[in-house]
């Protein structure tokens, strides 16, 4: 669901005061627990810690960033792999032509 055009895009006032003044360079990393305000122009250049639940996961926010989330760019939930047998065959066949190609690159 996105926000009513009237009302225009949500910055936490907390979060713009931390960079007011500031250039990226001399900030560092900006922490924040406010994943769901929305990237602003002024923002462009800053490295922010973006709490994912458990830790600050640093984004480097980018021109084509403005527009989005905060919340977008740092992942709650890890992805580990789908299972099965079929999975396992391919994961194996892999290893085994990563293998080679180690073993055809010693050999040149």
């Amino acid at each position: 669901m996105t926000r009513s055009a009237k009302k225009g895009p949500y910055v936490d006032p907390k979060l713009m005061k931390k960079i007011e003044g500031k250039t990226p360079e001399s900030a560092g990393v900006i922490t924040t627990w406010s994943r769901r305000s929305d990237i602003a122009p002024e923002m462009v250049g800053f490295t922010f810690g973006v709490h994912n639940g458990r830790q600050h996961i640093p984004v480097l926010v980018t021109e084509d960033m403005v527009g989005h989330k905060l919340g977008e760019f740092s992942p709650t939930k890890t992805f580990h792999r789908h299972g099965g047998k079929m999975q396992k065959e391919m994961e194996q066949k892999k290893k085994e032509a990563e293998i080679s190609a180690a073993k055809a690159a010693r050999a040149a």
